[in-house]
């Protein structure tokens, strides 16, 4: 057996299988999640296999001295304006860094968000998604209330994808993330299917 360390994964299955033999086996993390991708190379170049049931992470590599900096401009703008759109969630604040399940189906479903969480000014529990494209969320906890107050802005409604994904686990009582069948073709691109869900790299 030969083990060699790779970079997480994200679109870069391709670079990863390509100097495989048939049969070889690659085993990585996708970037930005907490899932383990092992699959075996095929004779026509791609490669078939699953994420694993059990969780990892790795920090995402870099180019430079440092990473890219954060989102702290948008992150002063979100941190306590009020949205565009201001609704209310039937949940708590949720801190999805924390919630492996849920943080990989909303990081491949929309990548690049950045999370935060703390307090506002009141000392409510408080946790913020920050986007590069400018769509940012921000939910509050009152600390005897068991729902939120949310506030977005941008171009995307971040906190919506998140509360569909969140109705999605507690309604079946997991997310298809876990456990899912993962192929690549042998241009690189990856999909990860269980059941009737499906998402494309």
């Amino acid at each position: 057996m030969t083990l060699h360390g790779n970079r997480p994964a994200r679109t870069s299955s391709y670079a990863l299988v390509r100097p495989k033999r048939p049969g070889g086996r690659l085993v990585t993390t996708l970037a930005g999640t907490g899932l383990i991708l092992t699959a075996d190379k095929s004779g026509d170049g791609g490669a078939t296999g699953r994420i694993e049931w059990d969780r990892g992470a790795f920090m995402a590599t870099r180019t430079s001295d440092d990473y890219p900096p954060q989102l702290d401009e948008l992150f002063q703008h979100a941190r306590d304006q009020e949205g565009e759109d201001v609704t209310h969630s039937p949940y708590p604040v949720l801190n999805v860094m924390q919630a492996w399940e849920v943080w990989s189906m909303l990081s491949l479903i929309a990548p690049g968000i950045e999370h935060r969480t703390g307090t506002d000014d009141h000392g409510n529990p408080t946790a913020w998604m920050l986007h590069p494209d400018g769509s940012w969320a921000r939910a509050e906890t009152k600390p005897i209330s068991r729902t939120a107050t949310v506030h977005q802005g941008g171009p995307c409604r971040l906190y919506d994808i998140l509360e569909g994904i969140r109705w999605r686990w507690l309604q079946d009582g997991e997310l298809p993330v876990y456990g899912a069948r993962v192929t690549i073709t042998p241009d690189g691109e990856t999909t990860l299917s269980r059941g009737a869900w499906s998402v494309t790299l």
